[in-house]
Order: structure tokens, then C-alpha cells, then sequence
């Protein structure tokens, strides 16, 4: 292939999107790759931050106050154009996102490796922003099936493409740095909620009037400027070279799979009682922490309400609404300090599990999880704002800590071979969570609500049902045993595994000109485009905190 053909060797036209279109040319600096996987990662990333829309879109008929019908459904909720949604009806969406970024990540996840990043962020993009614009047309016409469609389903196959896109990428050009590596590929997505809560917050309240919300407005704004960031991540993509290395880098002998002799394969490792353990683990774990991103605004808001404003007398049924604006500001920046713990909590918890092992980490999460959860009606029936809210960034930072974790944790049972494979059956349980976690959360509160219960109490059995699924957990993680030989290889086996791939690298290597790149003027401009949206998020987030505490 030449610059000046841009053809296949076969003779057909190199598309714009092709795989091989993006293969890096030499003087390429590698550090334009992660701000390209951030611009994708920190626009998806807002899926955990649409609990912002639950409380407006409650109100989206009644404006000021809900427009219910005692007979509502949820079937008949889908087509209602008269009656208020509830929030329980509006949290399937937040379902629908896990669920379609586990099954597409698992579905396409192959063909992404023959497509290349470029494709499927390309594909994430229109999915993602294509998604917001279809939920923005079901606000408009009032149609909740439109919603679930567009934002959890279009949108969900979004995320799943968009989570996976930069991972095996980035690990390929920072093979010396692969933990680093492995970090800057999902930080971002637990960060975009730290961006976009706060983003649509402000656009709420600048759309909204006499007559709307100001939801559909602000899902078209954002689904625009989405397009853009992630087109721009999209094509800023760029795969190696084969046989690419940094320059004067050598494997280590330590890192190499040649090294182990304990591999389980693909086919076997689903059949061992482990498997379903750490997925167990991981699917409880999970559960818990999803249900309260999905839920983080609102229930800030229905417990505190006014004392977030210095009211502390308003209950929330109360507020006028521009009192509900005020609080809803604050519920936003909460919405991102629980970001802000999700993505530090992914490094603090990885780093600290190479010190006392997987297991223990887990244990960790499950005790004080379970703790913490118990503790959190109190917290809430003192109008304790900083022991709450500390609570549930320590949370949110497991959560995050477990996502983290979790390759390492079937690394550590399973060996090295088969462990990107093994992991990405394992994230079914992440798309199992997606259901039972806001499942849990949002029917719960409607029924706590019908049955006459405050507002401020309705999270309160809640909380002690995620404690219960956190002992599931702490009790399926205690079985988990070291595997048994039958279930490993033979060296024969791996030998013949090892062949191959000896084999499939027997090319030239080297670093074609790359080398390891640095931060020059093209980087610089690159991670001041994702560095600013992401510090105006920080900045928004800590300035919330200190009103959320005030």
C-alpha cells in the first residue's frame, strides 16, 4: 500500500473509516491517541449522570407539579401523552444503557478488532447523539417508548461501542505502560457525568419556561456538542504499525505469557464454579453502586430539600420552583463528586489490590460497603449532608475500585491467556446489574411513595436491601478457591498456543519512525481540548461541594 494509491493490495478504495486508513505513518506521536479516547469517553461517560433529567421529566406535563394518574402503568406509560412519567418508568432507560453496553460490547466486540477505533467510534457517535436526538423527539411528543428506544437502546449500543474502542488501542501503543494505559482508556467514562450533570443543569435552566422543562431543548444541545467531541476522538485515532515497539523498549521477561505455565482456556473457564463467583462478585457489587448513580439527584434532593438551600424546614413536596432549580444545581454537583470518586476510586482500589490481593480488596468493598449502606438512613434522619454525602462518595469509589479490579481478580484465578476474552463474558454481570441495580432503587421508592412514606424516608429500605445484596457478595467472594489443576492446560496445550502467536509475531519490528513521542505542540493543543471541559467539570463539581455544604 502507498499514500498515493490508498488502495488494498486486492485493488479495492481504502475508505475513510478503514481500519486501514489509520494505520500510523512515522513522526506520529502516540500521545494523541488518549486525549481521542477521552473525547469519546467523557461524552458517553454522561450516561451515568442522567439522573439529572428524572425529577424535571416527572414534571414535563405539570410543569410545576406532576400531572399523575392513579391508574398508570407501565405499559400505559409508554404512550401516555396526558399523564406525568414517574421516575420509576423514566430509570428504565438508565437500565436500558448497562444492559446494551454489556450485550453490544459483548456482540461487537470482535468486530471491532477487524474494523479498527475509527469505525466504531464513528458508529458510537451517530448511536450515541442519534440516541439523545430520538429521546429528545419522545420529550417533545411526550412518548417514553421514543425515549427508551432512542437514549437506552440506539444510545446503549453507543456506550457498549464507545466503552471498548480505546482499550485494546491504547494498550498496543503504550506497551510499556500498560496500567497507565488501561486507566486513561476508562477514566473518562466515570468522569462524564462530572462534565455533563452539571452542563445540563445550566441548560435546563436556561431552556426552561412557563410551558417546558427544558429537556428536549438541552438532550439536542448536548447531542450536538457530543457529535463533535466525539467525531473529533473518532478520527483522532490511530493503530500501530504491526510489529511496532517503542523506541529502545524491550518486553520484559517477567510480563511475558512464556513465563506461566497455568492457563485456563476460554471454553473451559465459564465452567468452573469460579467463574460465576467473581461474576457474582462483580454483579453484586455492581448492582448496588448503579442503583444510586441512577438515582444520585433525586434522592439528594427528596431528603434534604430545603437545608440545601438553608431551608431546612421546606419539605420537598413544598419548594417553589425556583427553589427546585436551586436544589436541583446542587443534586448536580453531587451527581459529579460521585464521578469524581468513581474515577479516582478506580486507581486508589486497582493500586492498593497489588498490595493485599484481590480477595481482600473485595472484602473490603463488601464490609464497609455493607456498613455504609446500613449507616446511610441515619446519616439521612440526622440531616447529616457531610456524613451522607461521604458516605456515598466512598461508595461510588468501590464501584469504580471493582470495574478496576476485576481483570486482575481473573487474572489471578484464570491466568494471563485467555484473561481479555474471559473478562469480557465476565462483563455480562456488569449488563445483569444495569437491571437489577435501578430496578431495586426506583420501584422501591414508588412503592415507599404510595404507601404514604416522607420523602425524606423513602430511600431508607432501600439502603438496607443494598446492604443485603453486598452480603450476597461478601459471601460468594469468600468461596472463591484457587482453580483445580484439571481445569489448566497442558504444556502441550500451551506450547501449541504459544507457537502460534511466536508465529503471528515473527514479522520486522521496531518503531517505524514513532518512536515514543512526547508532548509537542499537536499533543498540547489535543489534551487542551479534553483538559479544559474535564477541569470546568472539577471546578463546577468542588464549587457545588462547598454549596452542598454551605
Amino acid at each position: 500500500m502507498t499514500a498515493a494509491t490508498d488502495t488494498y493490495s486486492g485493488g479495492g478504495s481504502i475508505g475513510l473509516l478503514d481500519r486501514e486508513r489509520i494505520i500510523a505513518k512515522p513522526g506520529f506521536n502516540r500521545w494523541l491517541v488518549p486525549p481521542a479516547a477521552l473525547a469519546i469517553h467523557l461524552c458517553i461517560g454522561m450516561a451515568y449522570g442522567f439522573s439529572v433529567f428524572w425529577l424535571p421529566l416527572s414534571k414535563s406535563i405539570g410543569i410545576t407539579a406532576s400531572a399523575t394518574c392513579s391508574d398508570l402503568t407501565l405499559t400505559s406509560a409508554l404512550f401516555t401523552t396526558s399523564c406525568d412519567w414517574r421516575v420509576s418508568d423514566l430509570g428504565w432507560i438508565y437500565t436500558l444503557f448497562f444492559v446494551l453496553l454489556g450485550s453490544s460490547a459483548a456482540i461487537w466486540g470482535g468486530w471491532l478488532e477487524r474494523a479498527g477505533p475509527r469505525k466504531a467510534g464513528f458508529v458510537s457517535a451517530c448511536c450515541w447523539c442519534g440516541g439523545i436526538l430520538v429521546a429528545a423527539l419522545g420529550v417533545f411528543t411526550h412518548q417514553l417508548w421514543l425515549m427508551w428506544l432512542g437514549a437506552g437502546v440506539i444510545g446503549g449500543i453507543g456506550l457498549g461501542l464507545g466503552y471498548i474502542s480505546p482499550v485494546s488501542t491504547l494498550i498496543k501503543w503504550f506497551p510499556d505502560r500498560r496500567g497507565m494505559a488501561t486507566g486513561m482508556a476508562i477514566m473518562g467514562f466515570g468522569g462524564g457525568a462530572m462534565i455533563g450533570a452539571p452542563l445540563a443543569n445550566l441548560l435546563m435552566t436556561y431552556f426552561r419556561t412557563d410551558s417546558s422543562v427544558g429537556v428536549w431543548q438541552t438532550f439536542v444541545v448536548m447531542a450536538a456538542v457530543y457529535f463533535v467531541f466525539m467525531m473529533g476522538g473518532a478520527f483522532g485515532y490511530r493503530i500501530p504499525p504491526a510489529g511496532w515497539r517503542p523506541e529502545g523498549w524491550t518486553a520484559p521477561a517477567a510480563k511475558s505469557t512464556m513465563i506461566t505455565t497455568r492457563h485456563v482456556h476460554l471454553r473451559e473457564a465459564h465452567k468452573t464454579r469460579q467463574f460465576w463467583l467473581i461474576w457474582a462478585v462483580l454483579c453484586l457489587n455492581v448492582s448496588a453502586g448503579i442503583g444510586v448513580i441512577g438515582m444520585a439527584s433525586p434522592m439528594l434532593q427528596e431528603i434534604f430539600a430545603g437545608s440545601l438551600i438553608g431551608q431546612p424546614g421546606v419539605a420537598f413536596v413544598d419548594m417553589k420552583p425556583e427553589q427546585l432549580a436551586a436544589i436541583a444545581a446542587i443534586a448536580a454537583g453531587f451527581a459529579g463528586l460521585l464521578s469524581l470518586f468513581n474515577i479516582g476510586g478506580r486507581f486508589f482500589w486497582a493500586s492498593l489490590s497489588d498490595k493485599i490481593g484481590r480477595k481482600n480488596t473485595y472484602f473490603c468493598f463488601f464490609i464497609l460497603g455493607i456498613v455504609l449502606y446500613a449507616l446511610a438512613p441515619w446519616a439521612a434522619g440526622i440531616q447529616s449532608k457531610i456524613l451522607f454525602v461521604g458516605m456515598f462518595c466512598i461508595i461510588l469509589s468501590m464501584y469504580g475500585g471493582g470495574f478496576a479490579t476485576i481483570p486482575a481478580y481473573l487474572a489471578d484465578i484464570f491466568g494471563t491467556q485467555f484473561v481479555g476474552a474471559i473478562h469480557g463474558r465476565l462483563l455480562t454481570a456488569w449488563a445483569t446489574a444495569g437491571i437489577i441495580g435501578p430496578v431495586v432503587v426506583n420501584y422501591i421508592r414508588e412503592a415507599q411513595i404510595a404507601a404514604g412514606v416522607p420523602r425524606d424516608q423513602v430511600y431508607n429500605f432501600t439502603m438496607y436491601i443494598l446492604a443485603g445484596m453486598l452480603l450476597l457478595g461478601l459471601i460468594a467472594n469468600a468461596f472463591v478457591r484457587p482453580l483445580a489443576d484439571k481445569w489448566f492446560m497442558t504444556d502441550d496445550e500451551v506450547a501449541a498456543l504459544q507457537a502460534k502467536t511466536a508465529a503471528a509475531n515473527a514479522g520486522p519490528s521496531g518503531s517505524f519512525g514513532i518512536g515514543k513521542g512526547g508532548f509537542d505542540g499537536k499533543a498540547l493543543i489535543a489534551w487542551t481540548v479534553v483538559g479544559i471541559p474535564m477541569l470546568w467539570g472539577v471546578w463546577n463539581t468542588l464549587k457545588a461541594t462547598l454549596a452542598l455544604f454551605g
